[in-house]
């Protein structure tokens, strides 16, 4: 027994701990992989994000410069009808698009998951493919479609001798800006949703063929309840999308700028602010303001869902 450790200490050179001592750190190590992200997220995210909040809390005045104002922006904000009549229209946006959308995404899912129509890879992708297209050369082309004196559909209107419909007046606008994001997603969602559907054993479905479920009831009974949390996971993303729209009334604005004016969506009034009207540090505040709602309605929805589930 001595022998064999007087070998061992003279193979580590006296040092029987020292294949230990210099045993790579597993979680250093892991720390030195999450590193890079980390740096560039604390410092395009977290940095900014903090100096945008405290920026908030000051106010540009004529004499003395900015000036420390506290929550007197938040205060504003909350008392803004402008902003609550731009967040009440997104949340109208939302309940006219979001469900309609995810339907659709739904059904084309659980289409292309049963295996009953032919070219299922061509059509995830002509499904897909609008979502590479980016938002604003998206919404250029649909507000050529809807252009009142050039667009096609008033040209096809007219040469069938009906009124052609005002796609941009202030009735149907928010109908025409969730089309548009309408068409932007759905093959977004849809992906996701399939790709949940790819994950579930086939064996379930097998077993309830064989005990005669059809394909409906297979649908609505089995697939449908295990895409709870990729559902979960797009309502959560539209509710943040939604509150979000910038891209599609900007652009539009130019077409109907008696229709959307500069605080149509909340995204829309603080870059009105910021970069028009020069007020910084109320924008920031805003769109702390504007994080805060989506955050409790995410949170709201999460909460609601969840109870629903246990109960």
């Amino acid at each position: 027994m001595t022998t064999t450790l007087d070998k061992r200490s003279a193979a580590t050179g006296g040092r029987p701990d020292a294949k230990r001592r210099f045993k790579p750190n597993r979680s250093a190590t892991g720390y030195l992989f999450v590193a890079p992200f980390m740096i560039v997220f604390i410092a395009l995210f977290l940095v900014p994000l903090v100096y945008a909040a405290y920026f908030s809390l000051f106010r540009e005045q004529l004499v003395g410069g900015n000036a420390f104002v506290g929550l007197d922006n938040y205060a504003r904000a909350f008392g803004d009808a402008a902003l609550g009549e731009g967040i009440v229209r997104m949340a109208l946006y939302f309940f006219i698009q979001v469900p309609f959308m995810l339907l659709v995404a739904l059904f084309l899912a659980l289409v292309l998951d049963s295996g009953l129509i032919r070219l299922t890879r061509t059509v995830r992708l002509a499904a897909f493919v609008p979502y590479a297209v980016p938002g604003v050369i998206a919404t250029l082309m649909w507000g050529f479609l809807y252009g009142p004196d050039y667009g096609p559909l008033t040209q096809v209107a007219e040469g069938l001798g009906l009124t052609p419909p005002d796609f941009l007046s202030s009735d149907l606008m928010l109908g025409s800006l969730a089309n548009i994001v309408f068409w932007e997603f759905t093959g977004y969602n849809m992906v996701i949703l399939y790709a949940a559907l790819r994950a579930v054993p086939t064996e379930l479905y097998e077993a309830a063929a064989m005990d005669g479920a059809s394909p409906f009831r297979i649908a609505w009974n089995i697939k449908i309840p295990l895409l709870r949390p990729a559902l979960m996971l797009t309502l959560i993303f539209s509710i943040i999308g939604s509150f979000q729209l910038f891209n599609e009334p900007n652009l539009l604005q130019g077409l109907a700028p008696d229709v959307i004016n500069s605080s149509y969506t909340p995204n829309l009034y603080a870059f009105n602010l910021a970069f028009v009207g020069q007020e910084y540090n109320y924008a920031a505040a805003v769109s702390f303001v504007l994080g805060a709602v989506i955050l409790a309605g995410s949170y709201l929805f999460i909460l609601l869902t969840n109870r629903r589930s246990r109960s």
